[in-house]
């Protein structure tokens, strides 16, 4: 199949990382000027997306803390309010790898919860099985500033953040990822430091993914991973989604001067690096994310069309797409359910 639009619709095409607005965004089920709704998603074949609760770092505090739980909390509710049917719109919240294939099946709209920035569990990590029981499949474990949890890419002065603050993981980020991995939620390793994000990697019993940050080699920005950081994704099954953000793309980048070609040579010199396996998708739409011929969820097509320009094969675009970030969902749910079954068998073995 070489024609770019037909097999766009033959892909499931999934984008890892979307913003709402918050707290009072237009109605996603009409056309707005939102870079995503649900007529941008079906008129540009996008037939799943990640839609993040996302929470700005403020300070260490106990009483900042319980406030953005209480804000990660609220936006999951209207995140999940999207899986339902309206003005001939359908969308379903997913939870599961295999859920998403379902919702492709059936023709509905995919919709897979996820929470940026780990300040929303402050110190408390019971946070995190809420969050899994509200379908969310990754957490963010930073944003812009250093946390509880780790050290952030990009310090805060004005919170008063030195370079560094735990050397990479705290202690309660360790847990923390371990815990997400007993619940089958993905360690989502963009934003944080280098080192917490080499460290991430080496804790966590599921590969990790960062899922909207670009290569270093092509844009020397904090936010991006360097060769070696890369190699460790390959390494250990990681992912790395390639992010639809101009600053990250390019240095100096504008949303009107950064266009998908340069977007694809990220994809480029990330899948010759450390192969198609390790590479996919994501827009980081309504959270700066936009470039020339991706402005918007309606476009999406324009990335299969120059994928397709570059030669790739049509198995190749669907791992891009989304095979290989569902592969990672699939990992970690499976990973939780390894767990669960383990721990009955060590209650077995001590009643006997």
């Amino acid at each position: 199949m070489t024609d770019a639009a037909a097999l766009h619709s033959a892909t499931l095409t999934l984008d890892s990382h979307i913003d709402i607005p918050w707290p009072n965004g237009a109605d996603p089920f009409t056309d707005t000027e939102r870079h995503v709704d649900l007529p941008k998603m079906r008129a540009g074949g996008l037939d799943a997306g990640c839609f993040v609760a996302f929470v700005p770092q403020g300070p260490r505090t106990a009483e900042d803390a319980s406030q953005a739980a209480a804000r990660a909390l609220a936006m999951l509710d209207t995140i999940r309010a999207m899986g339902t049917t309206r003005g001939g719109l359908s969308a379903r919240i997913c939870a599961t790898a295999d859920a998403v294939l379902g919702a492709r099946r059936d023709g509905v709209l995919a919709i897979i919860p996820a929470v940026e920035n780990g300040h929303a569990i402050g110190q408390d990590l019971t946070l995190l099985e809420r969050f899994r029981a509200l379908g969310v499949a990754y957490v963010t474990v930073t944003h812009n500033g250093h946390n509880w949890l780790a050290d952030s890419a990009n310090p805060r002065r004005d919170l008063g953040d030195p370079p560094t603050l735990h050397g990479g993981l705290s202690g309660l980020g360790r847990e923390a990822v371990a815990e997400m991995n007993r619940l089958g939620i993905l360690v989502d390793v963009s934003h944080v430091s280098r080192q917490a994000m080499l460290q991430a990697v080496s804790e966590s019993r599921v590969p990790v993914v960062a899922t909207h940050s670009c290569a270093t080699a092509l844009c020397d920005h904090p936010r991006n991973l360097d060769d070696f950081q890369l190699d460790t994704l390959r390494d250990t099954g990681g992912l790395v989604q390639i992010t639809a953000m101009p600053p990250f793309l390019r240095v100096r980048g504008r949303s009107d001067t950064v266009g998908v070609g340069e977007f694809v040579d990220h994809v480029d010199y990330v899948v010759q690096r450390i192969g198609i396996a390790h590479c996919g998708i994501s827009s980081d739409f309504d959270g700066g994310g936009a470039i020339v011929g991706w402005r918007h969820a309606g476009e999406s097509g324009n990335i299969t069309a120059e994928l397709v320009r570059r030669g790739y094969a049509a198995g190749e675009i669907e791992a891009l797409w989304g095979g290989n970030f569902l592969r990672l969902m699939r990992a970690a749910e499976q990973h939780a359910l390894q767990r669960d079954a383990g721990k009955e068998v060590r209650k077995e073995v001590v009643l006997f």
